[in-house]
């Protein structure tokens, strides 16, 4: 009983601790799974997919089975009733008023004159049953089947649309698992920033203890005042403050990832390697970017709007066959059934002008789409050649600032050795320190700049 709450204890220890030591190659892969964004746009996508399912469907017709219960008094629906079941008689139409007086007439020798006047009087009976006829019940069942045989292509256009916007679907996709890699990506390379800073800032914080060391000793000696113990007391205060607020940013940054994972990070193994650059040109921009595809797959859309809006110029021809049966109880006593068959043909031969407009917008929606491919080729290869250029100056700042860290820390640590001597005030030697720690942060803020540069360029390629 004790090992069981004991291996529980640890396995929910290591649950909540999260995963540790992870690498990028394997927060990639947990990404495309597990992002949430990502499958939010892939539930879209798979919307898109049936979509052209649906419209394919309109090819094949409607089959439709219609029951309907009725009940009524009305002479006109009564009799209909009858005829459509197959159950009128000549009773329904009131030849018991009819054949009576007809048939008394019938058994006597020749009629006279106004005999005869009287049996052309029967005509304008008007027969009870027919025209006030007793309430009737009537259950029809129908089976309905329709279908296009011709609509001059409209479907065949929707169908295009549909798959090509099930396509768009897909690139949009590509375009948030891009955004999300890109944002992965920055992410673990600013942790290796940020634990490159960290280790910095340890060993200035060791440096300005040692100083104190130094200082201390020296106090005991009278070379020192209490004041210069002081100065750089607060000085690795500012220090200490320094590296807190960097582990918080690095605190933070696992906060996200595992935000975009969808799963605890606690840990992670930062690239050893800045990213790359890569080769970039327009012919690349343009065959890579997901911008210039989705404008692409927009321009071809539109196109295939422009066939929707002839179609309706031409007729559409449609088939139909019903198969039914009735009766006065329902699911009951059904007589032969009866069938329709038959074929429409529809054109619309004017309307006011209004397909007429509805092309022209299509085509003008054609031309405006077709300049925005162009704009979007344009516009991803300006933001290529910008992005090349501010990665050339972060490069040349980040050569800088190292070249001014290295020269910062050699000024410290003369200054140190000057204060040891007694040459230098300790003023001097903190102004130094910080100095150093001013270009520090400066080469490090230079290359979390330049690698994120370096990523939104790959990114805009989808590489």
């Amino acid at each position: 009983m004790v090992r069981l709450i004991l291996t529980i204890s640890m396995f929910t220890f290591f649950l909540n601790a999260g995963v540790r030591h992870l690498t990028l190659s394997q927060a990639l892969s947990m990404l495309e799974e597990n992002n949430l964004e990502v499958k939010v746009s892939r539930y879209e996508e798979t919307m898109k997919k049936y979509d052209i399912a649906k419209v394919e469907g309109k090819n094949y017709g409607t089959l439709d089975l219609t029951f309907t219960a009725l009940r009524s008094n009305d002479p006109g629906n009564v009799f209909g009733f009858k005829v459509q079941s197959r159950s009128a008689t000549f009773g329904d139409f009131g030849f018991d008023q009819f054949l009576a007086p007809l048939g008394g007439a019938l058994t006597h020798a020749p009629i006279s004159q106004q005999e005869a006047q009287g049996m052309n009087g029967l005509l304008g009976i008007k027969p009870k049953a027919l025209n006030y006829p007793s309430p009737k019940n009537h259950f029809l069942t129908k089976l309905t089947y329709k279908i296009p045989l011709y609509t001059g292509g409209m479907l065949t256009n929707y169908k295009q649309i549909t798959e090509k916007l099930y396509n768009m679907s897909k690139v949009d996709t590509q375009k948030v698992l891009a955004t999300k890699r890109f944002e992965l990506k920055k992410t673990f390379y600013g942790v290796g920033v940020l634990n490159s800073m960290i280790s910095k800032l340890s060993v200035i914080e060791n440096n300005i203890r040692k100083l104190k060391r130094i200082i201390k000793e020296m106090e005991k000696e009278g070379y020192a005042v209490e004041t210069d113990y002081l100065e750089v007391d607060a000085k690795l205060a500012e220090v200490q403050a320094m590296m807190e607020q960097v582990k918080l940013n690095r605190k933070l940054a696992y906060y996200f990832i595992s935000f975009l994972l969808n799963t605890e990070v606690s840990s992670i193994v930062p690239p050893k390697h800045n990213p790359k650059v890569p080769m970039v040109t327009k012919e690349i921009v343009e065959a890579q970017s997901l911008d210039v595809a989705k404008a692409r797959l927009g321009r071809a859309i539109t196109k295939d709007a422009i066939q929707v809006e002839k179609a309706k110029f031409k007729p559409t021809v449609g088939a139909f066959a019903e198969y039914g049966k009735s009766s006065d109880k329902m699911f009951k006593n059904y007589k032969k059934g009866f069938y329709t068959v038959g074929v429409q043909a529809k054109w619309n031969l004017y309307n006011g002008g209004a397909d007429k407009a509805a092309l022209e917008k299509a085509r003008v929606n054609y031309l405006k789409v077709a300049t925005q491919v162009k704009l979007a080729k344009q516009g991803m290869w300006l933001k290529a050649r910008k992005l090349k250029s501010e990665i050339k100056i972060k490069n040349s700042l980040v050569k800088s600032y190292q070249r001014q860290y290295r020269f910062a820390h050699k000024v410290y640590e003369t200054y140190k050795a000057k204060y040891k001597e007694g040459i230098a005030p300790i003023t001097e030697v903190l102004i130094k320190e910080s100095k150093e720690i001013e270009m520090l942060m400066k080469l490090q803020q230079a290359k979390n700049d330049r690698n994120e540069k370096v990523l939104a360029l790959r990114e805009l390629i989808n590489r």
